[in-house]
């Protein structure tokens, strides 16, 4: 296999999760009796460049279906997350009823509802026709295809080039990586920006965050690899912040290489440098990941074997991609964790995939009064925690496996 950017042969591992379905592939009743197409799952890292991907073993269609489960509006700490975007980005960027913003991977309207909300133009790029048919349901425009070059002349050449373009959590989901960024540089009107939100591979490897591997995610990014990136498709970073969203991400700031004028903020050399002093372009330290990944499955399996011949009554609560990969990684099964509460109606009555253990909604959880809720998104678990407050009334405890296995 060739790296996805520059094309150099990838020969440093980086982690080996096993094999898994896809992380989104979600199980109905009758599916349960015919088979699950696993795919390797193994992650590796471009010594030239220093992008850190997965392999290729599927088409993106496989991985975004017309029934695509993940819906961004089912997180409270996310729309918060969002609206508060759509604040600092309309003053920041001057954003008015003559301007355009667009979002690629709008998913189900949470941002846009926002932007919308303000009387500022605005419409969406989502392929997925789930989520899509929930954007259009808040009002939102959809445009329901995959975003690249060919589709951002088209809509430029229509008069839909953008003031402001935001991208959460979607660069690390394409498999062409240039030709995503590329696309941008076409769409953006010659002073616009693009933002683009990511978890940090330096936060990743760093906080052992191995279970946010998954099919989906083609690539594993920081800011040295996507400024190269950007650089080799027409973009220019010019800021970049730190966020605490999905364990730790980064915000980054582009505009057009050949007509943007922004002043370079100095934050932007500083995590370089902090990147390049943590060892990211040296290959040691994507080395000794492996084993660290080990001991939390380890860790957590002997757990639940231990609370089961305790006789110990055990719940978990999120069915989200990160979670189906420790499932899958861990080998565990309805026998350890007979059940995951989910808020998202369009999961619930359905399993996991491969793991098959049954989604349900949160009364479900109430009737069983588990002694241990395994939370398996680790990243809003105080979210979770809050919400699920009540459960503390039957003295149950909250467990996550990720960095570390925590029981509190």
């Amino acid at each position: 296999m060739k790296c996805r950017h520059c094309g150099a042969p990838l020969d440093l591992p980086f982690i080996d999760l096993g094999s898994a379905p896809p992380s989104n592939s979600y199980l109905t009743e009758a599916a349960l009796n015919g088979p699950e197409t696993w795919y390797p799952l193994r992650v590796l890292v471009c010594t030239a460049c220093w992008l850190v991907q997965t392999e290729d073993h599927a088409g993106r269609d496989e991985f975004f279906s017309e029934d695509y489960a993940y819906f961004s509006a089912t997180s409270t700490s996310w729309l918060a997350h969002a609206k508060a975007y759509v604040e600092v980005m309309t003053d920041r960027f001057d954003l008015t009823p003559d301007s355009m913003v667009v979002e690629v991977a709008a998913n189900d309207g949470y941002l846009l509802q926002y932007v919308k909300s303000r009387g500022i133009p605005c419409y969406g790029i989502e392929p997925t026709a789930s989520t899509a048919a929930a954007a259009r349901a808040r009002g939102i425009e959809i445009d329901q295809r995959f975003f690249g070059v060919e589709l951002a002349r088209e809509l430029d050449g229509a008069g839909r080039s953008a003031d402001l373009i935001a991208a959460n959590n979607v660069l690390a989901h394409v498999p062409d990586i240039n030709d995503f960024a590329a696309g941008f540089t076409a769409l953006l009107k010659p002073a616009g920006v693009a933002t683009f939100e990511f978890p940090h591979l330096l936060r990743l490897v760093q906080e052992n965050q191995f279970d946010t591997i998954y099919h989906e995610h083609y690539s594993y990014l920081s800011l040295t690899a996507v400024a190269r990136i950007f650089t080799a498709n027409g973009l220019r970073v010019f800021d970049v912040e730190e966020l605490p969203t999905h364990g730790g991400s980064l915000r980054i700031y582009a505009d057009r290489a050949d007509t943007g004028a922004r002043e370079i903020s100095p934050r932007v050399a500083a995590l370089l440098a902090r990147e390049t002093d943590a060892g990211m372009t040296d290959a040691a330290f994507y080395s000794g990941f492996q084993p660290r990944a080990e001991k939390v499955k380890d860790d957590l399996v002997a757990f639940l074997i231990d609370a089961k011949r305790k006789g110990l009554k055990v719940g978990a609560y999120g069915a989200a991609a990160k979670g189906n990969t420790l499932m899958n990684f861990a080998g565990i099964r309805p026998d350890l964790v007979p059940y995951v509460v989910d808020r998202a109606e369009a999961k619930q009555g359905k399993f996991m995939p491969g793991s098959r253990i049954p989604i349900v909604g949160e009364t479900h959880l109430k009737a069983d009064r588990p002694d241990l809720v395994l939370i398996l998104p680790w990243n809003i678990k105080a979210e979770v925690a809050s919400q699920l407050a009540y459960a503390r009334d039957w003295n149950a405890k909250f467990v996550t496996a990720v960095p570390q296995l925590t029981v509190d």
